[in-house]
């Protein structure tokens, strides 16, 4: 099937909305907690990459990871902070919080971009920048005196930290003729993840409740639409994707809402609304812009 550019924009709804499980399934945990949640996940994401790599790519895949690279293995282990920091964030603070951070990621980025590659930014990116940062700002100012939800909040600030490094690695790496195939980068991240949380995760206290769920979130939440992302990337321009995967925000704190009782409070909806119109606006200049 081609993927054409409306096939991409559904798919890519349909991989936020996968992404957006995390938050309501983990709150249906009975006893896995902590790095153990990270663990089952990724063991998963894992078992499943292994079916779903090689149906698509054949043995190649593995030829690709061994011959990777430095580049290679510098994503997979962004990609291994990045899984590992999102399920720890979401066992300490709630699942806005955890989303609304990470939707910082491209404005992370941005600055990434601008001090590693130097890749120059303009006016309103730097004002939109200021906007987010306000937006945080107001999210922090109303948990400092709650420990566990800022605890959480600074885990969650790793996940965009964690996708900018590995964006910017993967432009360094294009831009002297390496190029980096992200898919098998993610199977070398959930290997990276499960095998740093192993230890970490003993005593084993998961339910077959609970390892049955964590597997739907390896499958579901994250192999499937992983893969499904970077096909989309290559269809779709940066600034639709950065848009499209909002989407996740918005359906993650419904999910929650509606599936765990887990009402956001104002702080943070004032915050995030902030920080995503600081993004949908940056966006959409950028690409009137371009257009």
């Amino acid at each position: 099937m081609k993927l054409t550019h409306s096939r991409a924009v559904v798919m890519m709804i349909l991989v936020t909305l996968m992404w957006s499980m995390a938050g309501v399934v983990t709150r249906q945990l009975e006893a896995a907690r902590s790095f153990e949640v990270t663990f089952w996940r990724s063991f998963f994401t894992v078992a499943s990459l292994l079916v779903i790599l090689p149906f698509f790519q054949g043995g190649a895949v593995f030829a690709k990871i061994r011959n990777g690279g430095k580049a290679l293995w510098l994503s997979g282990i962004c990609w291994s902070v990045m899984f590992t920091a999102f399920m720890v964030a979401l066992t300490l603070t709630t699942v806005a919080n955890v989303l609304v951070t990470m939707a910082l990621g491209p404005f992370i980025t941005a600055l990434m971009a601008r001090i590693f590659i130097g890749h120059k930014m303009p006016a309103r990116t730097w004002g939109a920048i200021a906007l987010a940062g306000a937006g945080m700002a107001w999210m922090y100012g109303g948990q400092m005196s709650l420990g566990s939800e800022l605890a959480g909040t600074c885990v969650a600030l790793l996940v965009p930290l964690a996708g900018s490094c590995n964006w910017t690695v993967v432009q360094h790496s294009r831009a002297h003729g390496q190029g980096i195939d992200l898919v098998p980068a993610v199977l070398v991240g959930a290997a990276f993840s499960s095998l740093a949380t192993l230890p970490l995760a003993f005593p084993f206290s998961a339910t077959p409740h609970d390892i049955g769920l964590l597997a739907v979130l390896g499958l579901f939440q994250l192999a499937i639409p992983c893969v499904l992302a970077v096909l989309c990337a290559g269809v779709l321009k940066a600034p639709e994707v950065a848009l499209l995967a909002l989407l996740e925000v918005i359906f993650g704190i419904l999910l929650a809402w509606m599936g765990a009782g887990e009402v956001p409070g104002a702080n943070v909806l004032t915050g995030g609304a902030l920080v995503i119109a600081a993004l949908v606006v940056n966006e959409l200049i950028g690409w009137r812009q371009k257009a």
